[in-house]
């Protein structure tokens, strides 16, 4: 399967340092040419469908950020494997993580995404694992687990994805893996557990300080106030019972509420 890294050509240093990680799990990729938002004042300009109420409209970084990735989907969508891997070029990989990028037999037959990292925020996943050696297993993945720094999708999920992007509207990881946003609703995503990659600014002393470049304009934005707006007292009364009603409904259903580990070489375990 293809691993596309997505690197701006502004960013040489982060290319070395992923060229490096790929390095040490011994497994090549391909660079993916990302939209630069620099060289594209007119992207905050163009239309966006924002359906759903509360959204704000998205940046020009989560614009470029969007097409970017739809650049690395086109390209799987024109190959012929199965599945194509996505990177950003912040990631760094778990020890035995090249054995799984090696090889595409391991992803469940009914699987059109795996994520591959964890963000270090609680989702919830189905407590039946499948073991798929390395000491990582797949579990599906049934509540919004954000970041695209490192997943994999189905040459027909990518054509999906494509075509539901045609009008610009949801920022990549809410299209991908918030459910309440999803176009993938339908489909079957899994995650990897441990995980197989995190974002570099996670891991405190050891991070090389290359946060996302997305980030800035939105928290400029929000703190200006022109984000969600204010829960009343009444709707956020509403929203706890709804979050403990769906935590019995999860132990129901046999679900597990959790943050999904990841291990750094020569680091302790992340999350619990």
């Amino acid at each position: 399967m293809k691993r596309l890294v997505i690197n701006l050509d502004r960013s040489p240093d982060r290319l070395a340092r992923v060229t490096a990680e790929f390095a040490r799990i011994d497994v090549p990729f391909e660079r993916v040419q990302a939209i630069d938002a620099r060289d594209r004042p007119d992207l905050d300009q163009l239309p966006q469908n924002v359906g759903y109420r509360n959204r704000l409209p998205l940046t020009d970084g989560e614009i470029a950020c969007l097409l970017s990735h739809r650049a690395c989907w086109a390209a799987i969508a024109q190959g012929d494997a199965r599945y194509g891997a996505i990177f950003e070029d912040y990631i760094v990989f778990a020890a035995k993580a090249g054995a799984l990028l090696r090889d595409s037999d391991w992803i469940p037959a009914d699987a059109e995404v795996v994520k591959l990292e964890s963000y270090f925020c609680k989702t919830v996943i189905r407590r039946k694992r499948i073991a798929i050696g390395h000491g990582f297993s797949t579990s599906k993945l049934d509540a919004g687990h954000i970041g695209t720094a490192g997943y994999i999708i189905s040459r027909q999920t990518a054509l999906d994805l494509i075509k539901a992007t045609e009008e610009i509207g949801i920022a990549v990881d809410d299209l991908v893996f918030n459910p309440e946003f999803s176009v993938l609703r339908g489909e079957t995503i899994y995650q990897l557990v441990p995980a197989l990659c995190a974002q570099d600014q996670f891991l405190g002393d050891r991070a090389l300080q290359l946060p996302s470049l997305l980030r800035e304009k939105r928290d400029i934005q929000c703190a200006a106030g022109t984000g969600r707006r204010r829960k009343t007292a009444i709707a956020k009364v509403k929203a706890e019972a709804r979050r403990i009603g769906k935590r019995i409904a999860d132990f129901c259903r046999l679900k597990r509420r959790m943050v999904i580990p990841f291990t750094y070489p020569s680091q302790s375990s992340a999350g619990s």
